[in-house]
């Protein structure tokens, strides 16, 4: 087996995490080598926040972790050493200038993943890290508990320290396909079990089919499992014609798929008029049906409802769309309130990893040390990004986890 050069450092996986390990480590005086299986550096990230790439989110780091699962506090330390503000003067120096916009979220202001994506290449470039693409890793090599180097296109790469980036599983067509996690797990490491998050749900019958393409904003989602309430999201949401999509639908995603693994029974029912109570919602279906009496009642549903809505909800309510105002029953009104306050779906499947935005699971954080993020079995091991044990809400918060973990493990490798 050809023996390749000697590295202090071999950085697996070009992605935001890989690459802010590698720049810190050559930084602070390591030779470093990244290995990339795919073509091209960071293919993951140009395709993030739909092309635009969300960098990061100005939340405060109390205010952060609420939004990390399964539990935020892990990454405490990690942010106290890197955290938003550093990222973006990173990427300022080299060019990318950041607008915040709202819910906290930075983008760079060129609306260009591509700007993000090449400043970190030049940042690492002029730090004299070498990337090798096309690279594959078959093994890594590890004697008495300890990194010795990596085994990869049927050759062999030595060093002392190395540091896991690979990602996830999702999004696979970006090269992220799970291999870190066998590889880890056979040098003895817990993989906790991994599934799509930030994804898509299916939903039964045609409801979502019918309204596919409608998009709404500023509604409540809220997941029921086993008849019980166990979360909700505020905000915008789209249908599609397998289901759930959208902002709200995605951030529910991750109860829901860990309560599809434990066969329940899972419900979401949409608020189409969360800014009105009951009581306020009642008293202007009362109002409306007395101020346009003669008029039909399919006609008048167009002020509560966007058009397109309209013709599925009266099939739902079961109601005569020819029925004049004035003849809705007590009983009728109290249904039409319901079904505005709970629209009801249930949910049969979360979507792929090929939609999947984030991995939930991945190398049990039990395993790492939360200042220098090495693993706890291995020496030299460090692990950074996706393929750990945390995911995220969306808004930039898994790209900061990326960043911060990756240069919390380059800045370990002294």
């Amino acid at each position: 087996m050809h023996l390749m050069s000697k590295y202090d450092v071999i950085v697996v996986g070009a992605g935001p995490a890989g690459l802010l390990a590698a720049g810190r480590a050559a930084e602070i005086g390591s030779k470093v080598l990244i290995v990339e299986k795919m073509r091209q550096p960071g293919r993951k990230l140009l395709i993030t926040g739909k092309g635009r790439c969300n960098i990061t989110n100005n939340a405060e780091i109390g205010e952060f972790v609420k939004h990390v699962y399964p539990s935020g506090k892990f990454l405490r330390s990690a942010f106290s050493q890197y955290y938003s503000k550093d990222i973006i003067d990173l990427l300022q120096k080299y060019g990318v200038e950041s607008t915040l916009e709202r819910g906290g979220r930075y983008f760079p202001t060129s609306n260009k993943s591509l700007d993000v994506l090449n400043a970190l290449l030049e940042w690492v470039g002029e730090l004299g890290v070498e990337i090798k693409c096309d690279i594959k890793v078959e093994k890594l090599l590890v004697e008495d508990a300890a990194i010795k180097g990596i085994q990869a296109n049927g050759q062999l790469f030595l060093c002392e320290k190395i540091i896991l980036a690979t990602g996830g599983k999702s999004y696979p067509a970006t090269g992220s396909t799970g291999d870190g996690y066998e590889l880890v797990k056979k040098i003895g490491h817990t993989i906790v079990k991994v599934m799509p998050a930030l994804v898509p749900l299916e939903t039964e019958g045609q409801v979502a089919n019918k309204l596919q393409g409608l998009n709404l904003k500023n509604v409540k989602a809220v997941v029921w499992i086993n008849d019980k309430k166990m979360s909700e999201s505020f905000g915008e949401m789209i249908f599609t014609h397998f289901g759930l999509s959208g902002p709200i639908i995605l951030t529910l995603s991750r109860f829901v798929g860990i309560a599809l693994l434990e066969k329940s029974k899972v419900n979401i029912t949409v608020d189409l008029k969360p800014a009105l109570n009951e009581q306020k919602l009642d008293n202007r279906l009362i109002r409306d049906l007395n101020e346009h009496g003669k008029k039909r009642i399919g006609n008048i549903f167009k002020f509560w409802l966007p058009a397109t809505m309209v013709p599925v909800f009266i099939e739902l309510l079961g109601i005569d769309p020819d029925k004049e105002c004035h003849q809705i029953s007590g009983k009728e009104r109290k249904q039409i309130k319901h079904l505005l306050k709970n629209l009801p779906f249930t949910i049969n499947s979360i979507r792929s990893f090929k939609e999947a935005i984030i991995t939930a699971g991945g190398v049990s954080t039990k395993e790492i040390q939360t200042k220098t993020m090495e693993s706890k079995l291995v020496k030299g091991l460090y692990f950074a990004g996706e393929m750990i044990d945390l995911d995220a809400e969306t808004g930039g918060y898994n790209l900061q986890i990326a960043y911060s973990t990756g240069w919390v493990a380059g800045n370990s490798c002294k």
